[in-house]
C-alpha cells in the first residue's frame, strides 16, 4: 500500500510545568522519536504558547498539536503563530486541527468563541485550512477526523497527514472500513497524505487511566481486538504495524506519552524500514 518509512512520536497531554514538558521533549528525542504533540489544552495550558519551550530545548524533534479545537481561536491569528513557530524553529513545527470534542463548548464559551454545531465547526475548519495555506511556506497540517463524510472529504482533499480519531474499541474491520472510505475520497491525493494511527497503550502491563476515561481496561480493549492497543512484545508490535502500512498505508503512529520508554524498542526495529 505504502513504501513510506515508519515516524514515531509521543501525544504529551499532562505536563503542568514548563519543566515537566522539557523533561519529556528532552528524553523523546534522546530515544530517537521524531514527534511530539499536545493535544488542545495541554493540562489547562494553551498548547502554542507551551510548545515554544519544546522548540528551544530541542533540536530534531518535530512538535505540534495533536489537535487544535477549531473553536477556540481566530483563523488569522492561529496562522500567524503556527507561521512564527514554523519558522523559529527551522521547519520543525507540525499544525494539527480538528472540530474540537463535544465538551470543548464551555472552554469556547469562557474565550469569548462561538461552538456551533458540527456543520459551522466544519465550514469554519474550512476557512481556517484556507488562511494557513495562503503561508508560502507553510507548516504540515494534519487533521483530526473520525467516520463521518464531511470530515473525510476535507482531509481527504486537504491534509498533508490525517489522524483517524477512531472509537478506542475499533477493531481491524471496522478500521479498515474507514480507511478504505479515506482512500477512495483522496483520489490521486492519497499517495501525498501521511496516515497516522494514535495508539492508547502498548504492551500488558494495566493502564488504570483508561478504565476512567474510556470505560475500559487495556485488557478488555486488547480482548475485544481495538487497533487502538498493541499488547505483547515489541516482536509483536512489529509484526502488527507492518501488516497496518502494507494494508491500510499507516506509517506514522504516536502513543501516550507514559508509554514512551515502553515503546521505544520499535524505533530500532521499524525506524529505518
Amino acid at each position: 500500500m505504502t513504501d513510506r518509512p515508519f515516524r514515531f512520536g509521543i501525544v504529551a497531554g499532562h505536563a503542568p510545568t514548563v519543566d515537566s514538558l522539557t523533561g519529556i521533549a528532552r528524553r523523546a528525542q534522546e530515544l530517537g522519536y521524531q514527534t511530539m504533540v499536545s493535544p488542545d489544552p495541554l493540562t489547562e495550558h494553551d498548547p502554542m504558547t507551551a510548545l515554544s519551550a519544546v522548540a528551544a530545548v530541542t533540536t530534531r524533534l518535530h512538535f505540534g498539536t495533536f489537535v487544535l479545537a477549531e473553536s477556540f481561536r481566530d483563523a488569522r491569528m492561529l496562522s500567524w503563530q503556527a507561521q512564527t513557530l514554523h519558522a523559529l524553529s527551522g521547519g520543525r513545527f507540525e499544525l494539527g486541527l480538528g472540530l474540537g470534542r463535544p465538551d470543548n463548548e464551555r472552554r469556547a464559551a469562557r474565550l469569548g468563541r462561538e461552538f456551533g454545531s458540527p456543520g459551522r465547526r466544519i465550514a469554519r475548519l474550512t476557512e481556517t485550512i484556507a488562511e494557513v495555506k495562503q503561508q508560502p511556506d507553510r507548516p504540515p497540517l494534519l487533521l483530526a477526523c473520525g467516520t463521518g463524510p464531511r470530515m473525510l472529504t476535507l482531509a481527504a482533499r486537504e491534509a498533508d497527514i490525517v489522524t483517524l480519531t477512531w472509537r478506542p474499541q475499533t477493531t481491524e474491520p471496522e478500521a479498515a472500513e474507514v480507511v478504505g472510505r479515506l482512500h477512495a475520497a483522496a483520489g490521486d491525493r492519497l499517495d501525498d497524505i501521511e496516515l497516522n494511527l494514535n495508539l492508547i497503550s502498548v504492551g500488558d502491563e494495566p493502564a488504570p487511566w483508561t478504565q476512567k476515561f474510556i470505560g475500559m481496561s487495556t485488557e478488555e480493549l486488547a480482548r475485544a481486538g481495538a487497533v487502538t492497543v498493541l499488547p505483547g512484545k515489541p516482536a509483536d508490535w512489529a509484526e502488527k504495524l507492518l501488516r497496518w502500512r502494507d494494508r491500510w498505508g499507516v506509517s506514522y503512529v504516536t502513543v501516550n506519552a507514559g508509554f514512551m520508554e515502553q515503546f521505544a524498542p520499535i524505533i530500532e526495529l521499524l525506524g529505518v524500514r
